[in-house]
């Protein structure tokens, strides 16, 4: 790409053979620079809201419904009607926007793909342009791969295409549009719609987002504006660009209704982020120690304030018109160990029964073997195409519901578990992977946010664990080390010294032993990352 191709105020960063001007064109760069000038303030202004109301809640405020918008929740009103070709969501599958796998993710016979930029890609220069490229293939039944012999190209009947890009927080360094630094979720969101959104309405589609981590409905109102921005941008109906939110932090629980109506014109629902969720609790209440948590294998949908905002969340869709849309199943199918694979997939159908008969009209996987698994239990369950006319009237979830914690211990296995987890995560973070099969499970940003936010909050509160000690910081030195010598001894030496393991251990034990609890921490690494380029 020549200097000349790029719009005023723009300045790319990044090795010039990664630059691909197919995807880093003068008008698509024009395209997000616009939307950056109009809505970056904006962000930074909600992002500004998240902090002051986190010193609220640390001097003791607590989270609840807004007052100020009751009139809003009591109202009878609806959504958008739910697109002709995305009625029948009953399974999606997620997974980072590589080539092959996204070959394989639209094959799997789910009803939708989202293609995550936001928590299964680490923002490498490199995986955020040819992610951008494998969609546009793909957008245009062009996509094919080859790797180790094997060819893959899309089937007759494949998924339908969601994107998700990142959050409002996570900066892109590589593009500087005056002087600062793009918001990565505007890149993500521009440089998609710009050069699919057209292709896909002139073929009787609308161009389908997942937006992430919000956490109240003045955020919901910015995007909103964003994507109508797009929309008269590129000259495209009103509706044309839609978007199911996941509701992924404990704030957002408290003003569902409140984002549907910012976003009604463009909504699709709402999807319980349960991993980014648990996440959300801890931070959100890191300044109050009766929200200490038990560990990550005890947090299941079926148990306090996971199982009170689930419920919620399926009442306040349907009321709405839109879809309720479950959550992850993180198993992956076990190779060579039949015992364990069946433990894993019945973990999955428990899970998948437990929401169609909730009420919920889809639910994700993040593997293509488990697409079958899923799809039976709702092909069981759910005979239309969705359960909207399920309004669960039934449901009654207050406040304290929301905050309800889980009984259940703390144990030496689930610290183990989680130093072993969010190091090698943070690990594979670094050299550019962004969702890895750790121990039978599919980890990925959010799995391992859990994980080391679950290690400060124990430390943070010396909380007892299952031995009858508390975890103080000598304590957690020697669990460090050991489950460290652990993971050596699992990868190999060769591995283990080869890696990027001394990095992302430092920062795991600067995340864990902070005062405060790390917004993301993803923030902290992609400094790293971006310094790599």
């Amino acid at each position: 790409m020549s200097i000349a191709e790029v719009p005023p105020g723009v300045t790319l960063r990044g090795p010039r053979e990664l630059l691909d001007a197919s995807v880093l064109s003068g008008a698509a760069l024009a395209f997000v620079a616009e939307l950056e000038r109009r809505f970056g303030s904006e962000i930074d202004a909600r992002l500004a809201g998240r902090r002051e109301r986190q010193a609220r809640l640390d001097a003791g405020e607590r989270l609840g419904f807004l007052p100020e918008t009751a009139a809003l929740r009591e109202a009878a009103w609806r959504c958008a009607p739910v697109p002709m070709d995305i009625q029948d969501r009953r399974v999606e599958i997620t997974g980072p926007v590589e080539r092959k796998m996204i070959i394989n993710a639209l094959n799997s016979g789910a009803q939708v793909f989202m293609a995550d930029f936001e928590d299964a890609t680490a923002p490498t220069l490199q995986n955020v342009v040819e992610g951008q490229r494998n969609l546009r293939d793909a957008v245009r039944g062009e996509i094919r791969a080859t790797q180790n012999g094997k060819h893959y190209a899309l089937a007759a009947q494949i998924a339908t295409l969601f994107v998700r890009p990142r959050g409002l927080h996570l900066p892109e360094h590589h593009i500087t549009i005056d002087g600062a630094p793009a918001h990565g979720s505007l890149v993500d969101f521009g440089l998609y719609v710009f050069h699919n959104a057209r292709h896909r309405h002139e073929r009787g589609h609308g161009t389908y987002l997942y937006l992430p981590k919000l956490e109240s409905h003045r955020e919901a109102q910015v995007w909103d504006a964003v994507l109508a921005a797009a929309e008269d941008l590129l000259t495209l109906p009103r509706g044309t660009l839609r978007a199911t939110v996941l509701i992924e932090t404990l704030p957002a629980a408290f003003e569902m209704h409140e984002i549907l109506h910012a976003l009604r014109e463009h909504s699709l629902g709402l999807n319980c982020g349960r991993w980014d969720y648990i996440f959300s609790f801890i931070k959100r209440r890191q300044a109050d120690p009766s929200a200490l948590l038990p560990d990550r294998s005890l947090l299941t949908m079926d148990r306090g304030f996971l199982r009170a905002y689930s419920q919620l969340l399926i009442q306040t869709c349907h009321r709405r018109g839109v879809h309720a849309i479950g959550g992850m199943a993180a198993y992956i199918p076990v190779k060579h160990d039949e015992a364990r694979n069946a433990r894993a997939l019945e973990q999955v159908r428990t899970d998948k029964l437990r929401e169609v008969q909730d009420g919920h009209d889809g639910t994700w996987v993040a593997h293509p073997g488990l697409v079958p698994v899923a799809r039976a239990v709702f092909d069981a369950h759910m005979l239309g195409p969705h359960q909207i006319g399920q309004l669960r009237e039934d449901v009654q979830v207050d406040a304290e519901a929301l905050l309800a914690v889980p009984a259940g211990p703390r144990t030496r296995e689930g610290l183990h578990r989680n130093i072993k987890v969010g190091v090698q995560y943070l690990e594979c973070w670094l050299r550019g992977i962004g969702c890895v099969p750790l121990y039978d499970l599919m980890e990925d940003a959010a799995t391992a946010e859990i994980s080391r936010a679950q290690v400060w909050q124990w430390h943070r509160w010396g909380a007892v664990l299952d031995d009858g000690a508390p975890l103080d910081g000598a304590r957690l030195r020697a669990a460090i080390d050991a489950a460290m010598a652990e993971v050596r001894s699992e990868l190999g030496e060769a591995r283990f010294t080869s890696g990027r393991f001394a990095e992302a251990l430092a920062l795991f034990e600067r995340l864990v032993t902070a005062p405060r609890c790390e917004e993301f921490l993803t923030l902290p690494a992609y400094e790293q990352l971006a310094a790599d380029a």
